[in-house]
């Protein structure tokens, strides 16, 4: 039924393409780089070849006569960038001020180069040139492991796992953090979700309509805050517009998956009105049924999502200024069967609004760029029990501002960039619980710089941050202890260095110092989450978390074998979790307490991508993380065990198929009250294939997940007591951009 619903739709997406097809004639305009990208053994036109400017954050894709037009804000020289999947990256540098059609050839490789990384960089780099460890995801690499939720999106990187509670909670979790110990944004500005105060709060983030996902593993994020203990993941979408396209351009996307019943779509559109105003427009739309195990159902985990969004801006040699408004709203449902939990679960109404307003400056003296940035977001989220009586409420409103100034060469630094931001958080809470509603105000001032000594490249951050968290009640008294105005204030910072030793081969370091402070429902939670099935008492008088982070790695970029190995440690004062008590509540829930105790993480990332013999190519991820309490030596809960990926694919130029096998040592280090979990293997096999149709490229995938539907259990699941993981499924996606 899904795959009739999906097909059904395609015809009219062609049609679309057809439309949004511009003539290869059209009168060369000013303030625009004109090009053709060509296969360099056939000489054959590309259709779909990503050609972006780092520098202006234009873009365009090729058509199918391998044309492409990508506007620039002044006639200087850029660097240009062409990505196609199947084909080595290639960089050149195009000065706009002439008027010669730039010819891109570009060679076959089944291995790409790494892709450009902007999230917690002064200057986009390419992966393999950031002093951190990272992942993108972007295109047709995106597509090939869409999933429903981002945190399963990004499960297969090394380092990264998913914590559950059913499959529309899942959580990502970086070196065995999670929560707010990793920043979520989009576009670069927080989320403002509720995401991290629940293991039942879904992320208001859908993956579908993202253009790329970039993931920085481990602390020192200086940019964007200091509760980046564990990572940041950016999620890429252009809301507001920073330049305009010469024709329509956008992307459709279409998913549908059998363990799940689920079928998705999103559509993003943008449109030059005039030569100073793009509009963008964003639909995106996901609904599941309950999810299918080896044993059976598991019940009341179905989904529904929708999302829009809209973003224009006025786009000048100066640079841009715009504004965006986004709706995201998802209901969705948490099994039962836990101890004190409805026997039929727990429904869950969420909903946020957004409004943004950006604007990029390009002075030409001094900075090289200013970006300031406002934002309101609204988020509510209801969880209601059977038959239809509301449970808990969770209310959050933001109001944030920040300004961040770029700058290339300042005396002894190649680049950098300085900083402040300032935001105003209002949380209510309703229903069964007894937290006091709060306010959070922030205010933090930045600068990260980078010295270049060629092969060496250092870097510098340092970042202030003071937070103040005010109960609307002052209660001495209080069962969990004395509610009161709480103040934080610290320094993090960081510093790296990365030595390129051979033209593919570098080495780097980097030390981090960051710092969180407790989040409101650590500090003054007091009541049933009937979702979470616990009963969470916080601790009013916990002190901020203190992390120093060391991560060593090396890299090996080349033709034929990409590698990276990555150790980290990361130790962290006053380490905040929610303890099982062993106890129940007046209520039969199972009582949490959170508590502050020194812990230590410890661990490696590997990842191996070779091409054996012409387009066949293996690749291997492994991932460790060994954490524990300092002062006892005892185990930290909910770590997720040795685990692995193994690849072997054949991906000529217009057709991939790969076979896949995932793996999980047991995992018999717990804390109090958490079980072991044993081992597991699970096999998947994908295929796709890459068409051009009228001018565009069209890719369909064909995913296999856990073939011979094995019973296995994730350790990080909530619900792994009661049921496994998914069983058999089948996933189809199509996507064109155009």
């Amino acid at each position: 039924m899904v795959i009739r619903r999906l097909a059904g739709l395609i015809p009219a997406v062609l049609a679309m393409a057809l439309g949004a097809v511009g003539s290869s004639a059209q009168v060369e305009r000013a303030g625009e780089i004109e090009g053709i990208v060509r296969d360099a053994d056939s000489n054959e036109p590309l259709a779909g070849a990503r050609v972006s400017i780092a520098a202006s954050g234009g873009w365009a894709v090729s058509h199918g006569d391998g044309t492409f037009h990508v506007p620039v804000p002044g006639p200087r020289t850029y660097t240009v960038r062409v990505e196609r999947l199947g084909y080595r990256t290639v960089s050149l540098e195009v000065d706009a001020s002439g008027e010669e059609i730039v010819v891109v050839e570009m060679e076959a490789n089944p291995i790409p180069l790494p892709d450009l990384v902007v999230t917690g960089s002064v200057v986009a780099r390419a992966a393999n040139e950031v002093l951190r460890p990272t992942s993108v995801f972007a295109g047709e690499n995106l597509q090939r492991r869409l999933a429903g939720t981002l945190a399963e999106t990004l499960s297969s990187e090394p380092g990264l796992a998913v914590s559950t509670m059913g499959p529309a909670s899942a959580h990502p979790v970086i070196r065995g953090l999670s929560g707010d110990r990793i920043l979520m944004l989009e576009d670069g500005e927080r989320i403002g979700d509720e995401f991290a105060s629940g293991p039942d709060h879904a992320t208001a983030i859908d993956p579908a309509s993202a253009r790329r996902v970039e993931v920085i593993r481990g602390p020192g994020a200086i940019l964007y805050g200091s509760n980046a203990l564990g990572g940041v993941i950016n999620v890429v979408r252009d809301d507001v517009p920073s330049s305009v396209p010469r024709h329509l351009t956008g992307a459709f996307t279409l998913q549908g998956q059998s363990v799940s019943n689920a079928a998705s779509g999103s559509l993003n559109l943008t449109y030059g009105v005039t030569d100073h105003i793009p509009v963008r427009l964003e639909l995106s739309r996901r609904s599941s049924g309950d999810l299918e195990t080896p044993v059976g159902p598991l019940q009341n985990t179905s989904t529904d999502i929708r999302e829009i969004s809209g973003g224009t801006s006025w786009v000048d040699d100066w640079g841009h200024a715009g504004a965006t408004f986004r709706y995201y709203g998802n209901d969705y449902g948490i099994p039962g069967g836990f101890v004190g939990g409805h026997a039929a679960g727990v429904r869950v109404e969420m909903e946020r609004t957004a409004t943004r307003l950006r604007s990029v400056l390009r002075p030409s003296e001094l900075f090289e760029s200013i970006e300031i940035d406002a934002g309101h977001t609204w988020y509510e989220h209801r969880e209601i029990e059977p038959p239809d009586i509301l449970g808990t409420l969770f209310k959050r409103q933001t109001v944030s501002g920040e300004v961040l100034a770029r700058h290339s060469g300042w005396g002894p630094f190649s680049s950098g960039g300085v900083g402040t931001r300032l935001s105003w958080e209002d949380f209510g809470f309703g229903g069964s619980l007894f937290t006091p509603n709060s306010t959070q105000t922030s205010f933090a001032v930045f600068a990260l710089e980078e010295v270049d000594l060629n092969p060496i490249r250092l870097e510098a951050g340092l970042r202030y941050d003071w937070v103040r968290v005010r109960p609307d009640r002052e209660d001495p008294s209080s069962d969990i202890g004395h509610i009161r105005e709480r103040s934080f204030g610290a320094a993090s910072g960081s510093l790296g260095a990365l030595a390129q030793l051979t033209p593919s081969f570098t080495v780097g370091a980097s030390v981090a110092r960051a710092f969180r402070t407790p989040s409101v429902n650590e500090l003054f939670s007091e009541g049933p989450h009937l979702a979470a099935y616990a009963f969470e008492v916080g601790n009013p008088s916990l002190e901020v978390e203190r992390g120093t982070g060391i991560d060593l790695f090396m890299r090996l970029v080349g033709d034929r074998l990409n590698a990276e190995v990555t150790w980290f440690h990361n130790a962290i004062a006053d380490y905040v979790f929610p303890l099982e008590t062993g106890e129940l509540s007046r209520v039969r829930l199972p009582i949490f307490q959170f508590q502050g105790e020194d812990a230590v993480l410890t661990g490696f990332e590997s990842a191996l991508e070779w091409a054996l013999v012409g387009d066949l190519t293996v690749e291997a991820v492994a991932a460790y993380t060994r954490g524990r309490i300092e002062a006892t030596d005892e185990p930290l809960p909910l770590i997720p065990p040795l685990q692995g990926r193994f690849a072997i694919g054949y991906a000529p130029r217009n057709w991939f198929v790969e076979a896949e096998t995932r793996v999980a040592a047991r995992q018999d280090r717990t804390g109090p009250f958490e079980g072991a979990t044993d081992g597991y293997t699970v096999f998947d096999l994908s295929a796709g294939i890459r068409i051009t149709v009228l001018g565009r490229l069209n890719v369909i995938t064909v995913r296999g997940e856990n073939l011979g539907n094995a019973v296995y259990r994730n350790h990080l699941s909530r619900v792994k007591e009661i049921m496994p993981e998914a069983g058999r499924s089948i996933s189809v996606a199509y996507r064109v951009v155009f």
